[in-house]
């Protein structure tokens, strides 16, 4: 899906220039979370620069009126129409200013943000590391427990040269505790630092904290919603690993209800053709039709099967997930019947094919025995890996830029 010329949603400052933005992109959701007067200044077709760091005099903006202005938080922003979109050069903005759902990236985005993904890989094998973003504080606000996302977002922020402010479980101890809304602790947390990355337990929350701060907010996982840096790094692993993205037949199997990850996964396999996603699960846990209705608009094949064995054999890619016993509630009997169906093991990989790969978001219960970890296929531990690099390259692009 390339970038055509169409009207841009998200202004530069520097140096008078705009970005594209993406074919499905974010920018309807600010505007459900900003004064209503937005509308009457043509907010559903404007994105707006909200960073202090990227202002400038409004004179240096020589640009084409074609939507009206918008004003959000005092800074101007134009609607503009260019005929040919710049490349992604150094020192150019990053096009987007929060990362919040998958939908958000395009081809040509994704495969900018894999290139400095594998220059970040190069930072960190390099022992002496690197000062890109010394200066600069990220806020890890975590509303829900996490090892391997809040780490690998530390750890990049401190690979980079930056600092970290960090709470672990901002739902028991935080003034989340004591009935502080979201927004008001975003506005909090905002004034001691750069960036704010959060994971949170209600679907939508990223949104409403990308509408109320003024600085970069990330999205850790909202929920049962989406996961996007997830996501981001599932494609880059199965680039790395199979060496494609066109063409390819990806197995998504477990709990894909409550899945965050399969969920932002989908929407990003959709970006390439000709690919085929297999739904395998228990029938408590099937893939919502949102995500269904979406791929099929997408013109992606997608297929429900109940045979994990049939689908692995067919597939590049065996993604399992884990069955989140915590989105059940008190339906343990509901859990019960779900957990332990669906099951990769030797007899999985025996029919699998030699390129192909087991890939796992992690954390892993029984859904994936420990044998198959000896196996060349099994990806996830490299996957997780992979998420320190794309998680350096996004912390970048949204600090400091292309």
């Amino acid at each position: 899906m390339a970038m055509a010329a169409s009207s841009l949603f998200t202004c530069s400052l520097q140096e008078g220039m705009c970005f594209p933005e993406t074919k499905s992109c974010s920018k309807n959701f600010l505007c459900n979370y900003v004064n209503p007067m937005h509308k009457q200044l043509g907010c559903s077709e404007s994105r707006h620069v909200r960073h202090p760091r990227f202002l400038l005099n409004e004179k240096s903006l020589m640009l084409k009126e074609t939507e009206g202005l918008s004003k959000r938080k005092g800074i101007l922003c134009q609607s503009v129409k260019i005929e040919n979109p710049p490349s992604f050069t150094m020192g150019k903005k990053f096009q987007l200013d929060d990362v919040i759902e998958a939908q958000q990236f395009d081809r040509d985005t994704l495969s900018a943000i894999f290139e400095v993904a594998r220059e970040m890989e190069k930072i960190e094998k390099n022992s002496s590391g690197s000062q890109i973003l010394k200066g600069y504080l990220m806020a890890t606000l975590f509303y829900e427990p996490s090892t391997r996302t809040r780490l690998s977002f530390e750890s990049a922020m401190k690979r980079l040269g930056g600092e970290v402010l960090t709470t672990e479980n901002a739902r028991e101890f935080s003034s989340a505790a004591k009935g502080e809304t979201l927004e008001d602790t975003i506005r909090t947390v905002e004034g001691y630092s750069d960036i704010i990355v959060m994971r949170h337990f209600e679907s939508g929350a990223a949104k409403r904290a990308a509408a109320t701060a003024g600085i970069p907010i990330i999205n850790a996982g909202d929920g049962p919603g989406q996961h996007p840096t997830q996501a981001l790094l599932d494609v880059y692993t199965i680039e790395q690993e199979i060496g494609k993205l066109d063409g390819i037949k990806v197995g998504l199997v477990g709990d894909l209800t409550n899945g965050r990850t399969v969920r932002s996964l989908a929407y990003l396999l959709a970006k390439y053709e000709d690919v085929k996603i297999y739904f395998v699960s228990p029938d408590v846990v099937k893939m919502k039709d949102d995500i269904k209705d979406y791929l099929t608009s997408q013109g992606i094949k997608w297929e429900e099967s109940a045979d994990l064995i049939e689908v692995a054999a067919n597939c590049d890619v065996v993604y399992q997930t884990r069955i989140q016993r915590e989105r059940f509630g008190e339906r343990i009997d509901l859990y019960e019947e779900a957990r332990g169906k669906y099951i990769v093991d030797r007899r999985v990989l025996e029919v699998m094919p030699k390129h192909a790969v087991v890939m796992h978001p992690l954390p892993r219960l029984d859904e994936i025995t420990v044998d198959v970890d000896l196996d060349p296929r099994a990806a996830y531990f490299r996957q997780a890996k992979n998420g320190l690099y794309i998680r350096m390259a996004l912390l970048k692009l949204l600090l400091v830029g292309w």
